[in-house]
């Protein structure tokens, strides 16, 4: 919110590209280099599934893919900055520990509704827990950051 001379009202702050607050300060690069490990093993694991072994598991590997754009969105709002990209970022890591506690629980208590694995199976056992531990640990960060920034 701006008042009449454009300057920002009470309370409110105006960001631009040069004075976007960095997310990837501290444990943010950390979570910046997971999430980039998780979406070449996610993308590239569900490209070669799909190109070879579509009618295999379909379903599986069409949410490897999906794991993968989510991961590549995390990434890219967590290298951008600021508070918009932080937003997306905290409702993109809401998304993704849904879906991976919905799948986990799926793949457990139906595993023939997935003849091979996705990266959410079992809770991404087959990642060593990264899936479920990186959006509980990104979601944890991106809230300590917008506190720090003055925003929360």
């Amino acid at each position: 919110m701006t008042g009449e001379n454009g300057t920002p009202e009470s309370g409110a702050t105006r960001e631009t590209p040069g004075t976007r607050q960095k997310l990837i300060t501290g444990p943010g690069i950390l979570l910046v280099w997971l999430y980039g490990v998780m979406v070449v093993g996610a993308v590239s694991r569900s490209a070669v599934q799909i190109s070879t072994d579509f009618d295999k598991a379909p379903l599986a590997y069409s949410l490897s893919a999906v794991a993968g754009l989510v991961y590549g969105f995390i990434t890219y709002s967590l290298v951008r900055g600021g508070s918009t990209a932080r937003t997306a970022a905290l409702v993109c890591c809401a998304a993704e520990l849904v879906g991976v506690l919905g799948v986990g629980t799926w793949t457990l208590v139906e595993p023939s509704a997935f003849p091979d694995a996705t990266v959410w199976s079992d809770f991404g056992m087959g990642y060593l827990f990264i899936p479920v531990i990186l959006p509980v640990t990104a979601i944890f960060w991106l809230n300590k950051a917008r506190k720090a920034s003055g925003q929360g």
